[in-house]
């Protein structure tokens, strides 16, 4: 799984232009909104386009989303468990 979670810091890093952020900065645990990486509800929309595109995951919970996009590490390991692609 830890190829799943450097591919994912990349792939976040560049679906949301974050061009001050190397993947080496991200913890497998930091928290990807607030006080983390500062992410907001756009980029949260971001990133369920980007698991549906990439892995055939779709959220059709907001409430869901929020539990995944905790961390680099929760969202490894539900692509892990319902990943399509």
């Amino acid at each position: 799984m830890g190829d799943l979670k450097e591919e994912l810091k990349g792939k976040i890093i560049e679906q949301l232009n974050l061009e001050d952020i190397t993947v080496a900065e991200i913890a497998d645990d930091d928290p990807l909104f607030g006080d983390g990486l500062g992410l907001d509800s756009i980029d949260a929309l971001e990133l369920i386009v980007m698991l549906d595109k990439d892995y055939g995951i779709r959220l059709s919970d907001p409430k869901e989303g929020r539990k995944i996009f905790e961390s680099v590490e929760i969202m490894a390991k539900y692509i892990e468990e319902h990943r399509t692609k």
